[in-house]
């Protein structure tokens, strides 16, 4: 599980790639979170926002990574595929809570549906409010990616 993880706006793979030593800094807009694997995250909140299968994502090789290696434990930057940042930017408020509602379900072990409960899926709750401002967050970054004509990227270190 990581430790920083930052959501970024930038022109392009080559200059997200750049900031994978140092992170994206005041370079990029940004929002900084931490503590749950957004590689698994970006993928769930896809097939939720999608209504796709998250091993269909996987396996057509989402997140992709733009820099570093994502086996050596070093820093890692990766892009949100395009589909996912049009389905937040264009997702009505309603629906990222619903998203970020499941997420934190599934993590917490209670499947799509947050009614089993258990430990977590890999051991990583979300709280369900923290889990509403992110996704929150994130859509109104999309929106704003989209008006400045950018890509939406990840660091993680």
């Amino acid at each position: 599980m990581s430790t920083i993880v930052t959501f970024f706006a930038a022109p392009d793979d080559a200059s997200a790639a750049l900031v994978v030593e140092t992170g994206p800094g005041r370079a990029f807009a940004s929002l900084g979170f931490g503590n749950f694997d957004p590689e698994e995250a970006v993928v769930e909140w896809e097939s939720f926002l999608s209504d796709g299968s998250a091993d269909d994502l996987v396996e057509a090789g989402e997140p992709r990574i733009v820099a570093g290696a994502d086996d050596d434990g070093g820093a890692v930057v990766f892009a949100l595929s395009d589909r996912l940042v049009d389905a937040l930017a264009e997702a009505e408020p309603s629906r990222l809570q619903e998203t970020a509602v499941r997420w934190a379900g599934l993590r917490a072990g209670d499947g799509e549906d947050g009614e089993d409960g258990e430990d977590g899926e890999d051991g990583e709750a979300i709280d369900p409010d923290v889990a509403r401002e992110m996704v929150a967050a994130l859509g109104a970054l999309a929106r704003r990616t989209g008006e400045l004509d950018h890509g939406l990227h990840c660091w993680v270190a």
